[in-house]
């Protein structure tokens, strides 16, 4: 803004105020940012050459299908289709893993626990409290999705 800082107000010589913004400094500084980071950005990527592997679409799946351990409201355990009981779930686990040609450690397979949605929570941590006693540390659970 401009004012006519001495004098006597209006007369023949006085100036007027100017409020109108002046945006050609501000396109010009912006033009001058736009070719600086035009020709910066091609310098700044870093090209290294590197021999990926091609991915194998087909992949077979894992050798062995997942362990479930399933959990009724009545209290009931199941191993996939084999009845069990909470103090030997760890022994009846390791039987089911042999018998699908786990070899090392068992104890690194990924077992699912599911339950029916009445069941009591302290039935629920009883099983997972047991698991994670047995070793067995690498527990998912199932849920259905619901609507």
């Amino acid at each position: 803004m401009g004012a006519k800082l001495a004098g006597a107000a209006g007369g023949r010589h006085s100036i007027p105020q100017n409020a109108d913004i002046n945006v050609t400094p501000f396109v010009d500084v912006m033009l001058v940012l736009l070719i600086i980071f035009m020709v910066a950005a091609p310098m700044a990527t870093v090209s290294i050459a590197l021999d990926l592997p091609q991915a194998d679409a087909t992949a077979p799946p894992p050798p062995n299908g997942p362990t479930y351990v399933s959990i009724q409201t009545s209290g009931a355990l199941f191993i996939g289709d084999q009845a069990t009981s909470l103090p030997s779930i760890g022994g009846d686990l390791a039987r089911v893993m042999a018998a699908k040609g786990v070899v090392g450690n068992a104890h690194a397979e990924r077992i699912y626990v599911r339950g029916d949605s009445a069941i009591r929570y302290g039935q629920f941590m009883a099983v997972m409290n047991r698991l994670q006693d047995e070793g067995y540390y690498r527990v998912g659970l199932i849920a259905e999705e619901t609507e």
